[in-house]
């Protein structure tokens, strides 16, 4: 009789939090992808050589699309949505093939959306296929993807705690400073907080970090007073995109990359909110990197992934609610229609963000390891080879980004994508040595894993 009384555990994947801790969380969520979000078409308009306005509305419509792309993902629609904490953002596999086609005297950025519109429109129809390779990714696939990921990550981080790429005063003894205080301030935080508080531990670092900078005038607040307060973003607006058979198939080809990074990432996800991903939802995700990705070639953006930078959060936040990143998609909208707050926004010091990023690409090698401790490596040495020599690739790019540069240029966006590189390694060298898991005996696995997070949940409501 008691036991009719007790009502079903919700998923804190599920979990609806009061609106003001969405509003928060969702704000943390998206300062931490902003720097990421807004540099492809900052790369790609000063590549071109763009007028200011347009590179501007650039960054407004990338900031749409990626709320609208967010909002899909996390809350899903019809067949599209991996329904879990994911925020999407522009995937710089493409910047490379973008710069070519959009610098080629005899195409332009009409190209670019041109061939963006397309790779998303096959991209969605690609998405079933790539679907079934999950099979193939068994825990020491999946935790080597996920420490790559993590560290591949940690790059950024550190380039931002030291003023970021291409600043020349870069390594300046006062933002190492002040990365070192933001960090800091989060381990703190962690420590002797508890509850929200705890919770938006990245938030209130990156805060007191900015204070402490504009007080040492280390801020730029310039763009904010030119910026207008309102910008619509409309399909089309530097005209119809134009449709080159070259420039498609580059563009699909990163489609691809992206889909197999996405795959990890989306593993990773699933591991940390403590629900497996199986294929049905693998596809889901998938399409919407199709379909987030034609609608940034439809207002004028460009292809579209799910941003490690946020996976990494969730593991420092313990926050597993994916309406806390739909509430970040919703920011991001605002963001793209009222260009003055982006700029506000904008306006924090990559060092201010490198505290922050090193705690949480942190998190995702650590989530990654802790996959691996599930791997049986005592009695199937093997599973040592796997890891090494996969960890080894992955890193390639990261340590010695000239290594491939002698190769064709056409395989740039695969050659330089680390996650890319280490799930190939990883995949195959799992078939050499452990053979392929049936399809069934991979949903099996992940059905076991579902069982595990139920039992914990309700042994949690029984405590």
């Amino acid at each position: 009789m008691a036991s009719s009384s007790v009502k079903p555990s919700v998923h804190p994947c599920d979990e609806r939090l009061p609106a003001g801790q969405l509003l928060t969380l969702g704000i943390q969520h998206v300062l931490v992808m902003y720097a990421g979000a807004v540099a492809v078409p900052l790369i790609l308009g000063a590549a071109m050589n763009l007028p200011k306005d347009q590179v501007a509305f650039l960054i407004s419509a990338d900031l749409f699309s990626c709320g609208i792309a967010t909002l899909i993902q996390t809350l899903g629609l019809w067949i599209f949505g991996i329904r879990l904490p994911v925020i999407m953002g522009c995937t710089f596999a493409a910047v490379g093939p973008m710069v070519a086609i959009g610098t080629n005297p005899s195409l332009g950025i009409l190209d670019v959306f041109g061939a963006t519109i397309a790779a998303g429109v096959i991209g969605i129809f690609l998405a079933p296929m790539i679907g079934k390779l999950l099979r193939f990714f068994p825990p020491v696939v999946v935790g080597t993807v996920i420490a790559v990921i993590g560290l591949s990550l940690m790059g950024v981080g550190i380039n931002w705690a030291a003023g970021g790429v291409g600043n020349p005063d870069y390594g300046n003894p006062v933002y190492l400073l002040l990365s070192l205080v933001v960090l800091s301030l989060i381990l703190l935080i962690n420590k002797f907080a508890r509850g929200f508080i705890a919770n938006i531990s990245v938030l209130l670092g990156i805060v007191a970090g900015f204070i402490i900078a504009a007080m040492l005038g280390r801020v730029n607040m310039d763009g904010v007073a030119h910026a207008p307060w309102v910008g619509i973003v409309l399909p089309f607006h530097f005209g119809m995109p134009h449709f080159d058979a070259l420039s498609v198939a580059t563009m699909v080809i990163v489609m691809f990359v992206t889909f197999i990074e996405s795959t990890g990432m989306f593993l990773a996800v699933g591991d940390l909110v403590e629900r497996p991903v199986d294929q049905k939802a693998l596809v889901r995700g998938l399409r919407v990197d199709g379909l987030g990705t034609l609608i940034g070639g439809l207002f004028n953006s460009f292809p579209h992934t799910s941003f490690s930078q946020n996976v990494g959060l969730i593991g420092v936040t313990g926050v597993k609610s994916r309406f806390v990143c739909a509430t970040g998609g919703v920011i991001l909208v605002v963001l793209g229609l009222f260009p003055k707050m982006a700029q506000v926004v904008a306006s924090v010091p990559p060092f201010v963000l490198g505290g922050a990023g090193i705690v949480m690409f942190g998190m995702v090698a650590a989530n990654g390891i802790k996959t691996l401790s599930r791997v049986d490596f005592s009695k199937n040495h093997h599973n040592l080879f796997i890891v090494a020599v996969s960890v080894g690739m992955g890193m390639v790019p990261v340590v010695a980004p000239k290594f491939f540069t002698q190769l064709p240029h056409a395989l740039e966006p695969i050659l330089h994508s680390g996650i890319l590189l280490a799930s190939v390694s990883a995949v195959i060298l799992n078939i050499v040595f452990n053979g392929v898991r049936k399809e069934r005996a991979a949903r099996r696995e992940i059905r076991e894993a579902a069982h595990e997070f139920d039992g914990a949940a309700h042994a949690g409501d029984a405590h």
